[in-house]
């Protein structure tokens, strides 16, 4: 008899068919994205997307991306494909050049480290502190590539209407400040930073601005087809310096799958590390990772190949439908509202506008109901990222909601903010 704990290594081996059975069933645990019962984590349209994803990145599961310059010509012919399709939708010109990260924190990471770089081997020697100017809400991963590499992070205080402060930007920026962050949209509210405004005044002082689209990349261009309000924010704008878009977001690729992408590729020569002091011989690499699944890449090139625009106006018109029900829906239940303006991104968030109505407390009870409420806490409100595959459940989520609102009104419920954003 085996009595190995299920915590330590076996002493023997499971056949795949009971690993597979114990794998199906610790998806119990989960929140069912299938049925859009979460709030993020998970982007996805359909099953034979979901197949066109296995198959290409099983396609590729052994292969090894720090290869692709020289044992795996393939992945690096893939790669330079998928830049030249994100080049053309993000309006880059002849001289961009990229990388392919991990996601959206590699990303930033990248572009702090570049701009970090390319400071030190132009600016004036000097022991100050390089910083980034930013908005407040500025993804948490400015921060954390902020920490990692010693620059500092100055967010401002926004506007009323939830977007980056242009004129407090301008005023904040010191011969130390080598990048300026502006969002496209951000993540907490869903509005578009005033980037053309930020753009003029950092080309004027040749200022490096990076634009965060790891959320909105690969559905705004849509969705402006589409003939959404979408702002401009892309390199049209003569001030964008890099612009990070997630392709494993509303690209719907597999996990792993992010760009950065530079307005100059010559930029890129302070981006990547190199070393020779070991015996083997020169290390190189663009990006923060060594080793990187080339699944993830092979997935990526699939599936911008098999959805192209019609396949991504599709899915962009099924997330942009959703988030519209799902707002005039909410506005329509007394005591609640979404927080404005709204309507230009699948990002939206709605608060309590009636005292007896604890707005965490319906979050509680919607995750009593087997969703997974988003809770932000300034202000208090529930926020929502909006999938094509909640198109199908809007009716769904408004009756369990509006149950839910009775319920809290009805008790005098109060619920608590989780602090933990992830």
């Amino acid at each position: 008899m085996d009595t190995t704990s299920a915590t330590s290594l076996p002493k023997k081996g499971s056949t795949w068919e009971s690993l597979k059975e114990q794998l199906n069933a610790f998806k119990s645990l989960d929140y069912d994205w299938k049925k859009g019962r979460l709030c993020a984590y998970v982007y996805y349209f359909d099953e034979d997307l979901l197949e066109v994803q296995k198959q290409a990145y099983n396609a590729y599961i052994v292969e090894n991306a720090l290869g692709l310059g020289g044992a795996f010509g393939s992945l690096a012919k893939m790669q330079e494909e998928i830049f030249e399709m994100a080049f053309g939708l993000f309006n880059a010109p002849p001289t961009a050049g990229a990388a392919f990260t991990s996601g959206g924190t590699e990303s930033l990471f990248e572009v702090v480290k570049t701009a970090r770089t390319r400071a030190r081997a132009h600016g004036p020697k000097h022991n100050r502190k390089h910083n980034i100017v930013a908005p407040y809400s500025a993804h948490p991963a400015l921060n954390k590539a902020g920490n990692l590499l010693d620059v500092e992070v100055r967010r401002l205080p926004l506007q009323t209407n939830y977007r980056a402060d242009a004129r407090a930007i301008a005023e904040a920026i010191d011969p130390d400040t080598i990048l300026i962050f502006a969002s496209a949209p951000c993540y907490p509210y869903g509005v578009f930073d005033p980037i053309a405004e930020i753009g003029a005044f950092a080309a004027a002082r040749s200022i490096w601005l990076h634009v965060d689209a790891c959320f909105g990349g690969f559905i705004s261009p849509f969705a402006k087809m589409l003939g959404y309000q979408i702002p401009d924010w892309d390199f049209t704008i003569p001030g964008v310096t890099s612009i990070s878009a997630d392709l494993h977001k509303f690209g719907f690729t597999a996990k792993g799958a992010s760009l950065v992408i530079f307005r100059h590729k010559e930029l890129q020569k302070y981006e990547r590390f190199e070393f020779s002091g070991w015996p083997r011989g020169t290390y190189s690499t663009l990006t923060f990772a060594g080793s990187k699944p080339g699944g993830s890449i092979a997935a990526a090139w699939a599936v911008m190949r098999y959805l192209g625009e019609e396949g991504y106006l599709r899915t962009t018109k099924a997330s942009m439908d959703a988030t519209m029900q799902l707002i005039r829906g909410i506005n329509a239940i007394a005591g609640l509202k979404c927080l404005e303006p709204n309507g230009e991104s699948n990002l939206y968030a709605y608060t309590s506008v009636d005292r007896c109505i604890d707005i965490m407390a319906v979050a509680d009870r919607l995750q009593s109901k087997g969703w997974y409420p988003g809770r932000m806490r300034d202000p208090l409100s529930i926020q929502q990222a909006v999938n094509p595959v909640h198109l199908k459940f809007v009716d769904e989520y408004l009756a369990d909601l509006r149950q839910a609102v009775n319920a809290v009104r009805d008790s005098g419920a109060v619920g608590r903010f989780n602090e933990r954003t992830y």
